[in-house]
């Protein structure tokens, strides 16, 4: 079968694609920027198209000649009419699919009850109820929380229990919660779309366990080897203090901990099983929390985290890629530039920059990155927290603390994109290339100030520039000539 795949970037869309291509299924992907799949596994046996969901003509090349469309995009931002956006895209898709006479349409959305619901879990069910009626045969999966290695759900649990060995929690905490690893809900979406053209309507999904949040907080110290923590459950932390709350203890910015706390202010239990009439469990049946919780942890002891919420989009963050340097002319742009020549061969200097952030930092005052982690996440930015996906590799699109990769040539140039909260845009670049039997080591800041806020930024911390951006090309440098020595 010939299918589209949106969202193939994302958590769950990046982890179904090779699962679809090892089902034999012929699969194409839209995405807004093709160098965020370059370095993927499975981007030699994809088709790609490039473009946006909010494009009529771009979705129906997409589509064109597709039997199946998998829909797994979703808005993580809570500004502005996000819900008219979303209901755009669903429109548009859903036109595109039955003009082009797809057979099926999947799409995963949230498990919810019914009466009043959050703007997030709201908006995804009014995409499902577009694509039910698009008049193309559709499944819509309805997943609450999602365990698995990378998911946002687990990691704010994990941060929330490792973090506090007291639990102040909102009244949620007592809410019933039904989890479903991620496993699992790869084994129905790769099923769906084999479904016959009469089935049209929404399935709940869930795993065996029912638990409070409590519960599941509790139970992934066990298998973390902690002891269990005490909760209170607090009355006066609404959802938009818990947010804050989150976004200060754990690497979940705000704009990601909005949504998923939303979700939490209702009971998400499977209310039917209908799904197992169409679709039989995976061998072995349904991954229990604590079981999937084990694989989660499992697999990011082992560094094979195969997808990760650090790279979701950012909402609010700068997009924009970096103009060539012939278009800065007009602008207002500040730069700092460092150089430094090592002893080390250029490979060994390459893999101190590409193993740059996440538990490796920064090369220079780290009291001085941490505190604008913190600034960042105070107000409301990813923070430092955020880390990387991969110990040892980058790849287009990853996430790296607060910054993004932009542009990779392996061996020789990183650019990387703020995505922290700034008065304008900013770029960092590291570069390499070999000199004699050592190299040099190049690094570049640009900062494209945003009105007079943002010019005044650039002077208030330029004093610290020559501290830290010298001290980090100094280390690196040094890191790359010790790694040099020790291989010898």
């Amino acid at each position: 079968m010939r299918i589209l795949v949106t969202g193939a970037t994302g958590y769950i869309g990046g982890r179904l694609v090779p699962r679809l291509l090892d089902a034999g299924h012929t699969v194409r992907v839209l995405v807004r920027d093709v160098e965020r799949i370059r370095d993927v596994p499975w981007a030699p046996d994809v088709d790609v198209v490039e473009g946006d969901l909010r494009d009529p003509e771009a979705v129906a090349r997409a589509v064109d000649g597709c039997d199946a469309v998998y829909y797994l995009v979703h808005s993580m931002s809570s500004a502005g009419a996000f819900e008219d956006v979303e209901r755009r895209i669903a429109e548009t898709v859903a036109r595109a699919a039955a003009r082009a006479g797809a057979r099926r349409i999947v799409y995963l959305g949230g498990l919810h009850p019914d009466g009043p619901l959050s703007r997030h879990l709201a908006s995804r069910a009014a995409v499902g109820e577009i694509l039910l009626h698009s008049g193309v045969p559709t499944v819509a999966l309805q997943a609450g929380v999602v365990i698995g290695s990378g998911s946002a759900s687990f990691e704010m649990i994990r941060h929330l229990t490792e973090v506090l060995p007291y639990m102040p929690a909102p009244r949620w905490v007592r809410n019933r919660i039904q989890p479903i690893a991620v496993r699992d809900v790869l084994h129905y979406l790769v099923a769906a779309v084999d479904l016959p053209p009469s089935v049209n309507r929404t399935f709940d999904i869930g795993g065996p366990d029912v638990l409070r949040y409590g519960q599941m907080m509790n139970g992934y110290a066990v298998e973390a080897g902690l002891p269990q923590r005490p909760i209170a459950a607090l009355p006066v932390l609404t959802p938009w203090l818990a947010s804050q709350w989150v976004n200060l203890v754990t690497p979940i910015p705000r704009v990601l901990a909005v949504p998923i706390i939303e979700s939490l202010q209702h009971n998400a239990v499977v209310r039917e099983d209908d799904i197992a009439q169409h679709i039989p469990p995976p061998d072995g049946g349904l991954t229990g929390y604590r079981r999937a919780v084990r694989l989660a942890l499992d697999r990011m002891r082992a560094g094979e985290i195969e997808t990760s919420w650090q790279n979701a989009a950012v909402a609010g963050a700068a997009s924009d890629r970096l103009p060539s340097d012939p278009r800065w002319t007009g602008h207002i742009v500040y730069t700092d530039r460092r150089e430094v020549v090592s002893t080390a061969p250029v490979a060994d200097l390459w893999r101190v920059v590409e193993g740059i952030g996440g538990d490796n930092g920064w090369y220079s005052m780290p009291v001085a990155w941490a505190a604008r982690g913190w600034v960042d996440k105070l107000v409301g930015g990813v923070g430092l927290r955020r880390g990387r996906r991969d110990p040892e590799r980058l790849s287009p699109g990853d996430a790296l603390d607060f910054w993004r990769v932009e542009r990779l040539d392996r061996g020789s140039f990183l650019r990387l994109r703020a995505e922290m909260r700034l008065p304008g845009r900013a770029w960092l670049e590291l570069a390499t290339e070999p000199a004699g039997t050592g190299s040099v080591y190049r690094q570049r800041a640009v900062f494209f100030p945003r009105g007079l806020g943002g010019r005044l930024y650039w002077f208030a911390i330029l004093p610290f520039h020559g501290v830290i951006f010298a001290g980090m090309a100094r280390r690196i440098a040094r890191a790359a000539q010790l790694r040099a020595g020790a291989a010898t």
